[in-house]
């Protein structure tokens, strides 16, 4: 098995990227057709915990706007053809919060890749963890 593949790496990267203009535009078609239509399919968010897609796509069609970030880094690691993590560490717009969103993708027959389980969450303004960041590589 290879890792990081830099044409797997490509690919994910493209996904990532249409996912976060989608999410910045709220653009929820294209936000449901990332994520895998099964109900396997998992989301933890910073108020949610869904499990379907059915369910995410609910919560999404609830949503008027996501709050505007900015991204401070980004690290995909991928695993042989078709299976891939990205991992975002994000600032929100005008409240300094630091966000976090981890992603599990997979390449599936026939659909191409597919977010199969994501999860976000945010550090708390005294949270020691913010003082621990490793250099961006």
């Amino acid at each position: 098995m290879q890792l990081d593949d830099p044409t797997v790496l490509a690919e994910v990267r493209a996904v990532f990227d249409r996912y976060e203009a989608a999410l910045m535009a709220n653009e929820t078609s294209v936000l449901d057709e990332i994520f895998w239509a099964d109900p396997r399919t998992v989301r933890f968010g910073i108020t949610e915990i869904l499990y379907g897609h059915d369910a995410i796509r609910a919560f999404r069609g609830s949503v008027k706007s996501y709050a505007q970030r900015v991204q401070k880094r980004v690290h995909i690691t991928s695993f042989g053809q078709d299976f891939a993590c990205t991992h975002l560490e994000y600032e929100r717009v005008g409240t300094g919060l630091i966000g976090r969103e981890t992603k599990v993708m997979a390449r599936l027959p026939g659909l191409g890749w597919r977010v199969v389980s994501a999860h976000v969450s945010l550090l708390g303004q005294g949270d020691p963890g913010r003082q621990m960041q490793a250099p961006a590589t």
